[in-house]
């Protein structure tokens, strides 16, 4: 495994130096790493967690690393002494890959000593920020579909990383295979491809280079049909080359097309494809696909059973960011008492929510759907299943009581004083995790046009602390 150690900004060394200059370094502090919301995130899918606990159980200052920073000329010997035994020794907490998740709702709480939690914060935000947009695009694009999603964004990535573990994510947020090898063998999940139109432009003619495939692969035959003309020669092309097949005991697998109106060539293929015998024929498009082209097609009755998407899934081409932010929450005062802390603006939306938290959401125990969330202080006693009333903290008139229901908590503790408690389960399960988390909200809320706002409110004990803490004038 590489050393992500020097994963960061350098403002987290130069804060980390002045917290040991000013005797702070061993206070204990809290930070939440949260996004902040906008239409295009009405919601996110956590990913990232397990690249996340792999970052903090390996972290360590090699002498490679001290002779990098000795050589900036920044930071004194006892400095770099104190890096060299570096070791993350307090908790975090996580909201599980695959959950869904709200805007201002603390994916992770990290709570230690200021000189640690305040070194994580760079790496963790990567690793998650980058994981949970992804998850986030591949599952808005799996929801608009009942066909087969296929992850096929290596070569449009920002990079090798973004590539591999995008592949992941997509995985996580509803993508049932890659074209990505390497990533195939790193999560074992399942790759997927046929070949290119470099494969039939190296042939004389377009029948060749079909019959050629189909003898190499003549259980597995899925041939591209737009190199030329795909409804006056690519389909019957392919429809030629699978009477041969056939005519042999094999069965052919489809066709793809990568280009052109979707909706037109698919409708007139799979009656080509009907006519002459192989209604069981898949048809697999791919191009600029991303939600909106996929609600385009449905409307127009396309007859598509397996898309590949590339640049607009591993780029989240539409919004290329998930914006989360690190945000310091509570820390030590010279007694060792935990102090709330804010960060006020003149702008409503980063105004953060004080203290150590946690989130749990309702569910109706009739239907089993999510009905609302609440973050509340660690330290509250949790609904019990009495009636309950939540209010929206911006306009605090509007109450609801909520009734039949029972709680979830979403955080589960995932390293107590430095020492992982949590196993991260293997990409499928993740997968399916999510799957499941997705169907226990309505379809309002997931929507990808105006979508119906999740209601996530504050205890009233949270909301009256953040409340003071706002007439105070400071945090």
């Amino acid at each position: 495994m590489r050393n992500l150690t020097l994963l960061t900004d350098f403002y987290e060394l130069t804060m980390m130096y002045g917290y040991q200059k000013c005797g702070n370094k061993d206070k204990v502090a809290v930070f939440d790493l949260f996004f902040r919301g906008r239409e295009e995130l009405s919601y996110a899918v956590a990913a990232g967690l397990e690249q996340a606990i792999d970052y903090i159980k390996n972290i360590r200052f090699g002498e490679e690393e001290l002779s990098y920073l000795r050589s900036l000329n920044c930071f004194d010997e006892a400095f770099l002494n104190e890096l060299k035994d570096f070791r993350f020794t307090g908790d975090i907490y996580a909201v599980k890959e695959g959950s869904i998740i709200f805007p201002y709702e603390p994916l992770m709480i990290v709570k230690a000593p200021i000189f640690q939690a305040q070194f994580v914060e760079t790496a963790l935000l990567t690793l998650i920020n980058h994981q949970t947009l992804i998850a986030t695009k591949a599952s808005k694009i799996a929801n608009n579909t009942d066909a087969a999603v296929l992850e096929f964004g290596l070569r449009r990535a920002q990079g090798p990383d973004a590539g591999i573990y995008g592949a992941r994510a997509a995985i996580i947020g509803g993508c049932v295979a890659t074209s990505n090898v390497i990533a195939g063998k790193m999560f074992n999940i399942k790759v997927s491809g046929t070949h290119a139109h470099s494969w039939v432009m190296s042939f004389p003619d377009e029948l060749t280079a079909f019959r050629k495939y189909a003898e190499l692969y003549p259980d597995n035959c899925l041939l591209l049909v737009d190199t030329y003309n795909t409804l006056k020669s690519g389909v019957p092309n392919a429809i030629r080359v699978f009477d041969e097949l056939k005519a042999k005991g094999h069965k052919p697998v489809g066709i793809r097309i990568d280009s052109g109106d979707l909706a037109y060539l698919s409708n007139e293929a799979r009656k080509m494809l009907d006519e002459a015998g192989y209604s069981d024929a898949i048809i697999c498009a791919s191009g600029d696909i991303d939600e909106n082209v996929l609600i385009a097609l449905n409307s127009q009755n396309a007859k598509i059973d397996t898309y590949g998407i590339g640049t607009k899934l591993i780029t989240s081409f539409s919004n290329p960011s998930l914006g989360g932010v690190y945000k310091l929450a509570a820390m030590e005062d010279e007694s060792g008492k935990l102090v709330p802390k804010i960060k006020i603006s003149n702008t409503a939306e980063k105004v953060t929510n004080p203290g150590l938290k946690k989130v749990v959401r309702f569910y109706d125990k009739k239907t089993d759907m999510a009905i609302a969330d609440l973050i509340m202080l660690m330290d509250e006693k949790e609904p019990d299943g009495s009636p309950y009333t939540i209010f929206d903290p911006e306009n605090p008139w509007k109450k609801m009581t909520i009734e039949d229901y029972y709680v979830e908590n979403l955080l589960v503790q995932v390293f107590k004083d430095g020492k992982q408690i949590y196993d991260s389960p293997d990409v499928k399960e993740i997968a399916s995790y999510h799957k499941k988390c997705s169907s226990r909200f309505w379809e309002q809320y997931k929507r990808v046009t105006l979508p119906e706002i999740f209601k996530v409110d504050l205890s009233e004990k949270l909301f009256n602390l953040k409340q003071v803490l706002l007439a105070q004038g400071k945090d």
